[in-house]
């Protein structure tokens, strides 16, 4: 046999034992055949500063407008709910010792990640329904909102601090003080733009939060998880699940290790239950209705005081 021959024979299609033909592999240069296989990634939760599967072993199937399957996304539960409460306190007072300059660099390095996988983040949103355009802008916007609330982390005391005027012989000084662990609802009909608008303010001001992502745009929450995992925002005091919302609103709303929460959506149902439920300890709550989260009138410092409290000190003039 010729080598012309030899060659020929070599790339054609083998041939199965029934006779049909399959695929060929191109073989390497040790002789190997390479086959390449498309990686379907898990979408798991983000605890801790971990990538934990859900304790309840559910998930729900995300799909496409044409009903194509997209990736199964981890149904969070009770239980991880409660085990992101514990992240967030252990987490929560080291986050708010650290500097405010401290925290606007950490804040800082998130954008910078996120600036270098924006086309991951447009990819994502596409794929989820977005058209390019528009997912283009989500993604511009919500890196330039991280930079913006990273601008605030040594500024905002000098906002709403005071030296107060008093009757006595004392000097009276109101600072903002971090409220604790908060929990959240972001936004349903964002993938990402609502989920950083309502974690940056939370954050930059010193506390925790255990976040529920959007169920219809899930993906692109874990991509953020992901974002986190390699920044240096400390394990705990951002931990984010994905779920339904209705089955966790109690939890998120009833915990009493949490000392406030922010909730994105015009449910009246909801919001009457959520302020109920935070009646037994003092929960407080935040509520943003029909927001448009692309608008820059929403940011603002006062989103930063919305989970602050204000301590107020006497001190004797000597």
């Amino acid at each position: 046999m010729n080598m012309s021959k030899r060659k020929n024979k070599l790339a054609s299609p083998s041939v199965s034992g029934n006779g049909s033909k399959t695929k060929s592999a191109s073989a390497g240069n040790n002789g190997h055949s390479k086959i390449s296989l498309r990686i379907q990634k898990t979408y798991k939760l983000y605890i801790d500063g971990k990538f934990p599967r859900t304790e309840s072993g559910r998930f729900y199937k995300l799909k496409d407008k044409q009903g194509k399957l997209l990736a199964n996304i981890c149904q969070g539960s009770r239980k991880d709910f409660r085990a992101s409460v514990v992240s967030s306190r252990r987490a929560q007072s080291g986050w708010a010792a650290r500097s405010a300059y401290n925290r606007g660099q950490i804040i800082y390095r998130i954008a910078e990640i996120m600036e270098a996988r924006r086309g991951q983040f447009v990819e994502e949103l596409v794929l989820m329904g977005y058209n390019e355009g528009t997912a283009e802008a989500e993604v511009a916007a919500s890196i330039d909102r991280v930079v913006y609330y990273a601008g605030w982390a040594d500024k905002y005391q000098q906002l709403f601090s005071s030296v107060n005027p008093v009757a006595s012989s004392h000097f009276n000084f109101s600072v903002l003080e971090p409220t604790g662990v908060v929990s959240i609802y972001a936004p349903l009909a964002t993938g990402l733009i609502g989920l950083i608008s309502s974690i940056m303010p939370v954050i930059v001001g010193g506390c925790s939060c255990i976040v529920l992502a959007s169920k219809d745009f899930p993906i692109s929450a874990i991509s953020f998880a992901e974002v986190l995992h390699t920044s240096d925002v400390p394990g705990g005091v951002i931990n984010i699940l994905t779920g339904d919302r209705d089955e966790l609103l109690m939890h998120f709303s009833t915990h009493k290790d949490v000392n406030a929460m922010v909730y994105c959506g015009d449910s009246k149902k909801d919001i009457t239950a959520i302020q109920r439920n935070s009646i037994e300890n003092l929960k407080r709550i935040v509520v943003y209705r029909d927001e448009d989260w692309m608008n820059s009138s929403i940011q603002g410092p006062y989103r930063i005081s919305d989970v602050q409290e204000v301590k107020t000190t006497w001190h004797p003039v000597s």
